[in-house]
């Protein structure tokens, strides 16, 4: 079987470019889906050759793009893209990809090689098959390639939402976004918005308006039964202690500066009294000389 597309007829002229060659690429059955998350390779065989040989199929692989035009006037120019897996001795067509649509080419969710492919043949009759790169940067260089033919088409209306090499999800590599690309949010204050804090039972609005939170549980406002510089004053103010019912007594009030001064003379008249003497007092001094 040739492998170039259909020859162009006389009304339509065709161009012809590879955009990606990959020399070697090992094929592989791939079972129908279990779950809806994408492809693992974990259950992937080898696609084989028929008895007696069952060697494994490795094939090229080449990223083919068609534009074609008609000589006919105000006829618009189509550009197709197929992906074509050949023999790489004899160049005959083992099975070929119209790349019509994202869906067409999944990447696997274990590895950045290999790759689920809905191949059609000449019949109209569809299957998946698994191919497989040897190297990692083959398996990124042919993603890259794809996305670019996905921007021509259109399929890709922002060009940051694209998918990681080794990624899968059932949406193509066009059709997934990568963990890092998600759309970052603007947490800033837009006009008019405000941000309000609560320490314990207060609650403050960084603005004009304040409230204040009471020992009922009700919120009231500053305006309700009280000026602006009382609400500030209860906002900051500290509660004083509850009176009565007992706990630790009252502490004595210090003396005053009066009575501090009739202490000291007190004091002083006494030091006075123990140095006289006991004849100054009135006394003798005994006979055997007892208060001397």
């Amino acid at each position: 079987m040739s492998t170039d597309l259909p020859p162009p007829s006389d009304s339509t002229d065709q161009i012809q470019r590879i955009l990606f060659l990959a020399p070697r690429v090992h094929i592989y059955t791939v079972p129908p889906l279990t779950s809806t998350k994408g492809y693992t390779t974990t259950a992937w065989t080898p696609f084989t050759t028929p008895p007696p040989s069952r060697a494994p199929i490795t094939t090229r692989l080449r990223i083919v793009e068609t534009s074609s035009s008609s000589t006919a006037p105000a006829s618009a120019s189509t550009i197709s893209t197929t992906i074509l897996l050949e023999d790489p001795t004899t160049a005959q067509l083992f099975a070929a990809c119209p790349y019509t649509s994202p869906a067409c080419v999944e990447p696997t969710l274990d590895s950045a090689r290999f790759f689920a492919l809905r191949v059609e043949s000449e019949g109209g009759r569809k299957a998946v098959l698994g191919i497989g790169f040897e190297e990692r940067g083959e398996g990124c260089e042919f993603v890259d390639v794809l996305r670019g033919v996905g921007r021509m088409m259109g399929w890709e209306k922002d060009k940051g939402a694209s998918g990681r090499a080794g990624g899968g999800g059932g949406g193509g590599v066009n059709g997934v976004k990568g963990k890092g690309e998600e759309k970052k949010r603007d947490w800033s204050l837009k006009d008019g918005e405000m941000i309000r804090i609560q320490i314990g039972g207060v609650s403050r609005v960084d603005g004009s308006n304040r409230e204040e939170r009471g020992e009922d549980g009700r919120t009231h406002s500053e305006g309700e039964g009280q000026g602006e510089g009382e609400a500030e004053g209860a906002l900051f103010s500290i509660k004083p202690p509850p009176a009565g019912g007992g706990g630790v007594p009252a502490l004595a009030p210090p003396p005053s500066a009066k009575e501090v001064k009739a202490e000291r003379r007190r004091s002083r008249g006494m030091v006075e009294l123990e140095k006289e003497s006991a004849a100054e007092l009135g006394f003798d001094d005994g006979e055997f000389g007892e208060f001397q």
